[in-house]
């Protein structure tokens, strides 16, 4: 919620740039965006903690989606959030950019082996099931939007759908670990 309210909260349309421009310097609510972030990255390895009865990969995964995701909150891209080829980056550009990219694709993993193990039920395989079949190819679709166009509403629209899916799974699954209906224990 912190950082869905500094993204709505910042001064101009929400659906333009990289959400990650929240949390630039000089942005009214950068801070309490990265803070947001962090917390994710908090709640992300808390789930990792929760699940580790689950075979070992899917905990120690989700501990590096979690490390990722903290990492993509301390170090905060410039303004604009500028990537290549289109622009010159800085490092802190290309760490920030490089942390969202790989927790992403390592939360997307998760997503698929929970989808495909026995040792979850149900209820969390098709949660996971779905969210993969619609983050894969929304994540790939970014990643050209990102390469060939460059910054826009196009690529805006599309990352957040993305991370929409991404913490729509994160919140069911922390329900169906609370309802204790993730595990087969």
């Amino acid at each position: 919620m912190t950082m869905l309210v500094a993204l709505v909260a910042s001064p101009g349309s929400w659906l333009l740039g990289y959400v990650s421009e929240a949390g630039t310097a000089g942005r009214p609510f950068a801070v309490a965006y990265r803070c947001g972030l962090v917390l994710l990255a908090a709640g992300v390895a808390l789930l990792g903690l929760a699940l580790r009865p689950a075979p070992q990969p899917v905990a120690a995964l989700l501990g590096a989606a979690a490390f990722l995701a903290a990492v993509s909150g301390v170090v905060p891209c410039t303004n604009q959030c500028p990537l290549p080829p289109f622009e010159p980056t800085t490092v802190s550009d290309v760490v920030h950019t490089a942390a969202s990219i790989a927790g992403m694709a390592v939360l997307a993993g998760v997503m698929a082996m929970i989808a495909f193990s026995s040792f979850f039920r149900l209820a969390a395989r098709r949660l996971s099931a779905v969210a993969t079949l619609i983050l894969v190819p929304l994540s790939a679709t970014l990643g050209l939007v990102m390469l060939l166009v460059g910054r826009g509403s196009a690529g805006a629209v599309v990352e957040r759908l993305a991370l929409t899916v991404a913490v729509a799974w994160l919140i069911g699954m922390c329900n169906l670990t609370i309802l204790r209906s993730s595990v087969k224990v």
